[in-house]
């Protein structure tokens, strides 16, 4: 994370704070893009039960695309890929999603693009240092099915030139594409009420720090106020092997040995960092700062570069029209007007647009808004007549007619058959 020191410094007061918070708003000021697809994979014989890990890593060749290889604790297999442009990044990523759910259909198993796990309950695999305190810390049932049963599609943009607009954009766009993109309308095989149950999950947790981070005049003041009014979760974290969620594969391998690295000091009282400012029992220094920001998950993080973190997994042949439309709309300044008019009205019903998706009619206008503004920008941002295509097709096929790629998922569970598991594994890759 930008801003992150590896001097153990002791934070001295709110000032301190506010520069590191300041330094996450410093980065790139081009226009590159990162994607970090997570997936569900499936046992293809059967997907009521959980796939290990080492099964899904043994099955899997080298990538062509240079994508780095990681796992959420609950399995999920995240496919980081690298920077670029728009068209490179895509290529790329999509070059690698393919080996892969090749790779993976040819030795049994289904690679799955749905924002919750909609059949088996939560299980949790890693038991690294920082997932032990993060289950403890955020608990049952939601603590356990974030971990274990989410996955998402992760875009992370270049701040540019003006930070504070790409920043605002993000997060004022949140709610319709939350619900143009939902696709987690159901657990353990049953509807639970929600289009969006990945945004259900999250909105669950601990608001201090999952809830948006404001939207003000000064985004690194509101991201000051947000580091500081965070419960702290864990303080004396080894920075050097926990970053984020990049758990590695030689990672694992060392838990598996019992060298799961060295453990933090949890913190139970409810305190917040604030709280904890200038006690001197228990000092905090920039390096607990530092993780501290990591253990936050608002939908919306600056790392120096901005993290847009709430949308669902797709299925894995439409996560480029996601990763294009949310390019199109933050970055590009001409279609942003257009796109953020539509949107604004909207910005602050973030339940309502994951409970309803594109059944709620305002939603749907303003959803088709944008997406006629980002098929009109793709191809100025040297987007390929297919993907343009694709974008389009995904309009009218979900977005035109109010339907959520959820409620396709809601149609393989009503009636008397139960087609949810052919859903999961029949569907060879090309």
């Amino acid at each position: 994370m930008t801003g992150l020191t590896t001097e153990n410094a002791l934070i001295r007061n709110t000032s301190d704070v506010e520069d590191f918070a300041r330094g996450c708003f410093l980065g790139s000021t081009g226009d590159q893009v990162g994607v970090e697809l997570e997936f569900l994979v499936f046992d293809r014989t059967a997907p009521d039960l959980q796939v290990p890990m080492d099964r899904i890593s043994d099955a899997l060749p080298p990538l062509p695309g240079g994508s780095k290889v990681t796992f959420e604790p609950g399995g999920q297999l995240e496919l980081s890929g690298t920077e670029g442009s728009l068209p490179d990044a895509i290529a790329r990523l999509a070059a690698d999603v393919d080996v892969t759910r090749r790779a993976l259909w040819d030795a049994g198993m289904a690679l799955v693009g749905v924002g919750l796990d909609p059949l088996r309950p939560a299980r949790r695999q890693l038991r690294l240092p920082r997932y032990e305190t993060m289950a403890a810390f955020l608990g049952a049932p939601y603590g356990s099915l974030m971990m274990c049963s989410t996955a998402s599609i992760q875009v992370n943009l270049d701040l540019g030139r003006n930070p504070a607009a790409r920043w605002e954009r993000a997060h004022l766009l949140g709610p319709v594409l939350v619900a143009a993109f939902a696709n987690s309308p159901l657990s353990e095989g049953r509807p639970h009420g929600w289009m969006s149950g990945r945004q259900m999950v999250w909105e669950r947790l601990d608001p201090t720090r999952t809830t948006p981070v404001p939207v003000v005049e000064d985004p690194a003041a509101a991201w000051t106020d947000y580091l500081l009014d965070a419960r702290l979760m864990l303080v004396g974290e080894e920075q050097k092997r926990y970053r984020g969620r990049e758990i590695r594969k030689t990672d694992e391998a060392r838990e598996k040995k019992g060298k799961g690295g060295e453990r933090g000091r949890p913190i139970h009282d409810g305190s917040t960092l604030r709280d904890r400012l200038g006690a001197s029992a228990h000092p905090l220094t920039m390096t607990d700062l530092a993780y501290h920001a990591t253990t936050l998950f608002p939908p919306v993080r600056p790392r120096g570069w901005l993290e847009i973190r709430y949308l669902d997994a797709q299925h894995p042949a439409n996560w480029p029209v996601c990763v294009a439309v949310t390019h199109a709309l933050v970055m590009d300044d001409r279609t942003a007007d257009a796109a953020v008019a539509a949107a604004e009205p909207y910005a602050a019903m973030w339940s309502q647009a994951a409970r309803c998706g594109l059944a709620d009619p305002g939603l749907r206008k303003a959803a088709d808004a944008c997406f006629r503004a980002a098929i009109e920008a793709l191809p100025r941002l040297g987007a390929s007549a297919d993907l343009v295509r694709e974008v389009a097709a995904f309009a009218d096929r979900h977005v035109t007619p109010g339907r959520s790629p959820a409620v396709d998922l809601l149609d393989l569970v009503r009636g008397p058959e139960r087609r949810l598991p052919a859903w999961l594994t029949e569907e060879e890759p090309a």
